[in-house]
């Protein structure tokens, strides 16, 4: 199983009305919830530590994950409100506004997360949560106790304006690299993180050497480049007609992590083994299951079948 530790929340999406007025559509969202439920589609066991509210929102992403099959145990369910998350589109890209203060997700404690993850071969975290207090407390000691047990993956999926202390932010994020063994960013979040005038290969590398045996860089249609003590390759993008671009990344995650499980590669042996024919498939099951992503309206992962798994 897979633990995926994180945000999740209702995305407001927009739309047009029957009547042609602009208007929001609740989307269950987030970017951790969302690669939990990709996994859960693409037949992986899932399970997401989160904190979800019993209001009305907190519902819809309940069954939103028994829609996935992904197992909601490790949540802590609690009767603050749902975090909501209000998304513009600017061709196909897309910009956040957040609406956080003493939801459910954000007040998580340590204690409130899972005490025993079990046999789970992965945790996962990233996301908004890495980000507000006290959850970002509270996730980053789960990683702290769990990276010496199992593979440790995360993502930042780095929203700039939804951070207010830009230092204490890049301090925790170097922390949970130096404990991870998996490491993907986004080019706009390598370069937000570590400097907007180095050559992204130079900056992929110092991620190295920070300790991860596996680096993921997302270059969005220029697809995605591996890199490992062995060397680097890149993966092309799959030609896709962009819908939106809403939940790819947390795709990717899904699928990449799927592939390395697949094929018996997901323990921390596996990862420090990895060849390139079988990085390759991992990540190009990502890139597979990204491009069916950005076709659709929403995040709104594609399942095995639809793979052709």
């Amino acid at each position: 199983m897979i633990i995926c530790a994180g945000e999740a929340l209702i995305d407001m999406l927009p739309r047009r009305s029957a009547d042609g007025e602009s208007c929001f559509a609740p989307i269950p969202g987030g970017a951790v919830f969302n690669t939990a439920i990709a996994l859960g589609r693409l037949d992986v066991p899932v399970g997401l530590a989160t904190g979800i509210s019993t209001d009305l929102m907190g519902q819809r992403l309940i069954e939103a994950l028994e829609t996935s099959h992904v197992d909601h145990t490790p949540a802590h369910r609690s009767d603050r409100p749902t975090t909501l998350a209000f998304v513009e589109l600017s061709n196909g890209q897309a910009s956040y506004a957040f609406y956080d203060e003493g939801t459910a997700g954000r007040m998580l404690s340590p204690d409130d997360l899972p005490a025993d993850l079990g046999d789970a071969e992965a945790l996962f975290i990233g996301g908004i949560s890495l980000v507000s207090e006290p959850c970002a407390s509270a996730y980053e000691a789960l990683a702290t106790r769990e990276a010496g047990n199992r593979v440790l993956m995360i993502d930042p999926n780095i929203r700039p304006g939804f951070i207010t202390d830009s230092d204490a932010y890049r301090a925790r994020i170097d922390r949970l690299i130096g404990l991870a063994d998996i490491v993907k960013l986004s080019d706009e979040d390598l370069r937000w993180l570590y400097g907007a005038e180095a050559p992204l290969d130079t900056l992929a590398r110092q991620i190295l050497d920070m300790g991860p045996k596996l680096f993921c860089l997302t270059e969005g249609a220029d697809g995605v480049t591996g890199y490992t003590a062995a060397g680097a390759f890149r993966v092309a993008a799959e030609k896709a007609e962009v819908v939106d671009t809403v939940g790819a990344g947390d795709t990717f995650n899904a699928g990449l992590l799927a592939g390395l499980f697949r094929a018996g590669k997901l323990d921390k042996d596996g990862i420090a083994a990895l060849d390139e024919a079988a990085l390759r498939d991992a990540i190009g099951l990502g890139v597979r299951a990204a491009a069916v992503t950005v076709a659709r309206a929403g995040a709104n992962p594609p399942t095995a079948s639809d793979l052709g798994l």
